[in-house]
């Protein structure tokens, strides 16, 4: 059931202004998303003390929100599929509006916790719809700077969820701030219908989702060696800056290395400012030598890794020079992740891309909500009084937790980077030549 077919007429041009007026329209959605997701980050220390909760109970807001999207990912996907982007789109958002609107008001941990799980529910839709928007609007080789640019520029709702929400939630109080953040998915919403469509050709189709179908397509996604590589090169390179963005970063850096919350509100803007920077640069690296992209990743989790290893044996708080550092090197995860949909993306048939790219995003933020449980879980049991009594060697205990995830991830990235190179030898002798010689659509493969 391949999504564009030569019977269907072609109504707009591919990587032209209507192309970029749609992933715009989508790519606001995302950023909007972002803000949704990471409006924690500044948050959580009012939210323990508005709920009355502990780092354990602050974690599973955030946990549980991600539980709940990377559970979506593969239902999302197959839903894309059968769809298209904008129906999706505009369900993701209805559902992050209300769920916004829902924890403006919420005074209860449980309350406030079934705010977040349809926060997550929608967030699950935004970000696997762009990027099927991005795969059919534009020409394969404008795509890996794309996806960069969509994961990086969706970074500006980090920002927004930084410095102004932190302003907003001191002078306009917790209610009316995230009112205003629940307003603006209604606005977004009149963009989507006005602007957004699943692909420059007519119609789409609505085949009927059967179950054997689904099952067969899922199984046959997820027997691709490249959808694997995907799905772990995501793992590996975005939970720890994830982790730092959405949840644990502001604390430590306030609690433990005894920054002022301004202190630690613009660092949080320094990483998602260097994401944005880096991804383009990571992307133009990726279109040019496709043949070497889980090398990259395997090369920003080493140093992403070695950079925490320096703040953690650090003799006493680290320097603010060294901190500018961690975040400016962990800011490298976010591009690395994105690098592992376009693994998923290149080794997958057109049909069945929301299915691949959604089971390899489904990674990164397994390990993010694993990651974010166990160091609320270490943090309770070094510290039982709560989060206002946290120190520096809690944190260091705590975040060493990051080290299984990126053992664990590394090797299995090195496998099936492995796997997913003789598979492609053996099979598909033409594509390997493709992808050494920097093609990024493999005959065969990912074209339509």
């Amino acid at each position: 059931m391949s999504t564009l077919t030569p019977a269907r007429l072609q109504l707009h041009d591919i990587g032209g202004r209507r192309a970029y007026a749609v992933w715009a329209a989508a790519l606001a959605v995302y950023v909007l998303s972002i803000f949704h997701r990471t409006s924690l980050g500044v948050a959580g220390l009012i939210a323990a003390d508005r709920f009355h909760i502990t780092a354990s109970q602050l974690a599973t807001f955030t946990v549980v929100q991600l539980l709940v999207y990377a559970a979506m990912q593969i239902p999302v996907g197959v839903l894309l599929d059968r769809y298209g982007s904008r129906r999706l789109l505009l369900v993701g958002l209805g559902l992050m509006t209300i769920g916004q609107f829902w924890f403006a008001f919420a005074g209860t941990y449980a309350v406030g916790l079934s705010a977040r799980i349809l926060v997550g529910a929608g967030d699950a839709m935004i970000f696997v719809s762009v990027m099927r928007v991005t795969a059919l609007w534009f020409r394969v080789r404008q795509i890996p700077l794309l996806t960069q640019l969509t994961g990086q520029v969706g970074q500006l709702g980090a920002i927004a969820a930084s410095f102004p929400l932190s302003a907003a939630l001191h002078s306009i109080g917790w209610r009316a701030s995230f009112l205003i953040a629940s307003g603006l998915g209604l606005v977004l919403a009149v963009v989507l219908v006005l602007v957004v469509k699943d692909s420059p050709f007519e119609g789409t189709p609505q085949e009927p989702i059967r179950v054997h179908t689904v099952v067969a397509n899922l199984r046959t996604t997820w027997g691709t060696p490249g959808t694997r590589l995907g799905l772990w090169s995501h793992f590996t390179s975005q939970f720890s800056q994830t982790v730092f963005t959405l949840l644990w970063g502001f604390p430590f850096l306030v609690k433990g290395e005894g920054l002022s919350e301004t202190a630690a509100s613009t660092l949080l803007v320094v990483i998602t400012a260097s994401a944005m920077v880096f991804g383009p640069v990571l992307g133009q690296l990726v279109a040019r030598h496709p043949y070497h992209r889980s090398q990259y990743v395997l090369a920003i989790v080493v140093s992403i890794a070695a950079v925490w290893t320096l703040v953690l044996l650090w003799p006493g708080p680290a320097p603010l020079g060294v901190l500018v550092l961690l975040v400016v090197v962990s800011a490298l995860g976010g591009p690395g992740s994105m690098v592992g949909l376009d693994l998923a993306r290149t080794f997958n048939p057109q049909h069945r891309l929301g299915s691949a790219i959604g089971i390899a995003n489904i990674g990164g933020f397994v390990a993010s909500l694993l990651t974010m449980g166990l160091i609320g879980v270490v943090l309770d049991h070094l510290e039982p009084r709560g989060p206002q009594f946290y120190d520096l060697g809690d944190f260091r205990i705590a975040m060493c937790v990051q080290y299984l995830f990126w053992v664990i991830g590394g090797v299995q990235v090195w496998r099936h980077r492995r796997r997913t190179r003789g598979h492609l030898a053996r099979t598909n002798p033409e594509g390997m030549a493709a992808l050494r010689r920097g093609d990024s659509a493999l005959p065969g493969i990912s074209t339509p």
